[in-house]
């Protein structure tokens, strides 16, 4: 057993269930998605810079060899993933995102097996039947006629956007050996994020839509950037070098069990019973998905 990537594993999944409740409230004080987003990634840019720049400027062959795949990287994971799930937020329930996030383990495993870069298991499909069932009886509210007239959330929908980009991301962090430092990786994705952030923010602002500071946005804006920012990504790197994006992608499944508690707690959400469905169904497909035995 590896405790060290078992604990990184369990505090990231803990920051990130917390990001879905700060990225609610951040639809309650009308913080605009991208500037969240964009704020999150240019403060922690900010803070890193004086223990990084550094180490990207001394590495740039490393960077410059792999190029390409540090553009998908920081593009799916800083420029994507979190824009659309905060924007998402405004339309969906927290409990809706999280457990659908949560399948993402399942996404993880697939393609692994699909792109050749693990073997395909028989348990694996199943799993991703079983988990795919989660994610539809959550978005139609086990309301089939809802699928069948495409009346489905905006924010349930643009939520599978996130899936398969964070899906992305995990897949190319563990299978392409960057060597660079947590810290020096992490500012460098940042960096390149950033580019693609800065005009989603830009044109955010031409339309109108701007951040009004206070108590309430200043620690909404702090926790993204410290906790699920900086802590989070360190964590979940750290953990997918130590056993891999498929070992790793199942500890996701924490995140309805803490985002659960806290909506429910903190916001005073309704724990309904398609959540009950889906979250069963969910589980029941990770943890098929972990069986050992290969077709």
């Amino acid at each position: 057993m590896n405790i060290r990537a078992y604990l990184y594993l369990t505090l990231c999944t803990l920051f990130w269930s917390g990001n879905f409740i700060v990225g609610k409230v951040a639809t309650l004080f009308e913080i605009p998605p991208l500037t969240l987003n964009f704020y999150r990634w240019f403060l922690a840019f900010l803070i890193l810079c004086p223990f990084t720049l550094k180490g990207v400027i001394m590495n740039y062959e490393e960077i410059k060899k792999n190029f390409l795949v540090l553009v998908i990287m920081g593009f799916t994971s800083i420029s994507v993933f979190n824009s659309v799930v905060y924007y998402s937020l405004n339309y969906t329930q927290v409990l809706n995102g999280v457990l659908m996030i949560s399948t993402i383990p399942v996404f993880i495993i697939f393609f692994s097996g699909l792109f050749k870069t693990e073997s395909i298991r028989i348990y694996q499909i199943i799993g991703v039947v079983i988990s795919l069932m989660g994610v539809i009886s959550i978005i139609t509210k086990l309301d089939l006629s809802l699928l069948i007239s495409l009346k489905l959330n905006k924010g349930d929908l643009w939520m599978l956007v996130a899936m398969i980009s964070w899906t992305t991301y995990s897949l190319l962090l563990g299978k392409k050996k960057v060597k660079l430092e947590p810290f020096i990786f992490l500012q460098t994705i940042i960096i390149i994020g950033l580019i693609f952030l800065f005009p989603m923010y830009l044109t955010e602002v031409l339309v109108g839509k701007k951040i009004t500071f206070n108590f309430p946005v200043l620690m909404t804006i702090g926790y993204v950037v410290f906790f699920a920012g900086i802590g989070a990504y360190t964590f979940w790197n750290a953990a997918i070098k130590l056993i891999g994006p498929s070992r790793s992608g199942v500890f996701l499944h924490l995140m309805p069990i803490f985002s659960s508690l806290m909506a429910v707690f903190l916001l005073g959400e309704q724990f309904s019973f398609h959540h009950i469905v889906g979250t069963l169904l969910i589980i029941s497909g990770i943890l098929l998905s972990s069986k050992k035995q290969t077709i």
